[in-house]
C-alpha cells in the first residue's frame, strides 16, 4: 500500500491551494477515496494472483512424482482463486457511484475500511498457507482442503463488502 502514501506525498502546491476552493476539497477527497479503493482492490487481486505460483510448483512436483490424481485439487483451488480475482477486479468501476455521493455516511465508510482491513489480513493468511505447499508435497493434499475453506470465507467477505456498499448489510 506504499503507492497510496506516495500519492499523498506527491500532491503539488496547486492542489493544496485548490483545496481551499469551496466544493473542490470534497471533490479531491472523493478522488482520494476512489484511488485508495482501487489501489486496495488491485493489491488484493495481485496477491491472489501471486498465490497461484506455488500451486503451479506443487503441481509440477506431483506430476514428477506421478501423483496425477491430486492435480484436480490444485485445479479446483486455482479456479476458485480465478473467480475471486475476477470479482475483485471486476468491481473496480462498480463502486465508483458509492464514492461519487456528495455526502458519504461516515459510519458506512468506517465499516468498509474495517472490512477491507479484514480482507487484507485474510488474503495475507491465504498466501501464507499456500506458499509452503511446494516444499511439503506429502502434506499438501490435506492442506488444500483448508485452503478451499479459506477461499470460501474470502468469497463471503467480498460479498459482505458488496452488501455494505449497497446499503444491504
Amino acid at each position: 500500500m506504499r503507492d497510496l502514501t506516495e500519492h499523498f506525498e506527491r500532491r503539488g502546491a496547486l492542489e493544496t491551494i485548490l483545496r481551499y476552493i469551496p466544493g473542490f476539497r470534497g471533490y479531491l477527497e472523493k478522488e482520494y477515496r476512489r484511488d485508495a479503493d482501487a489501489l486496495q482492490r488491485q493489491w488484493l487481486a495481485d496477491q491472489l494472483q501471486q498465490a497461484k505460483r506455488p500451486l503451479d510448483d506443487l503441481g509440477r512436483k506431483w506430476l514428477d512424482q506421478g501423483q496425477l490424481d491430486h492435480l484436480g485439487q490444485i485445479d479446483l483451488v486455482r479456479s476458485r482463486l480465478d473467480q475471486l480475482i475476477g470479482r475483485i477486479r471486476g468491481a473496480m468501476r462498480g463502486y465508483s457511484g458509492f464514492f461519487d455521493l456528495v455526502r458519504i455516511d461516515e459510519n458506512v465508510l468506517d465499516r468498509v475500511y474495517a472490512h477491507d482491513a479484514s480482507l487484507v489480513e485474510q488474503v495475507s493468511a491465504l498466501r501464507e498457507a499456500i506458499e509452503p505447499l511446494p516444499a511439503q508435497p506429502e502434506e499438501a493434499k490435506e492442506k488444500l482442503a483448508g485452503i478451499l475453506d479459506q477461499l470460501d470465507a474470502l468469497g463471503r467477505l467480498w460479498t459482505q463488502r458488496e452488501e455494505i456498499l449497497r446499503g444491504i448489510a
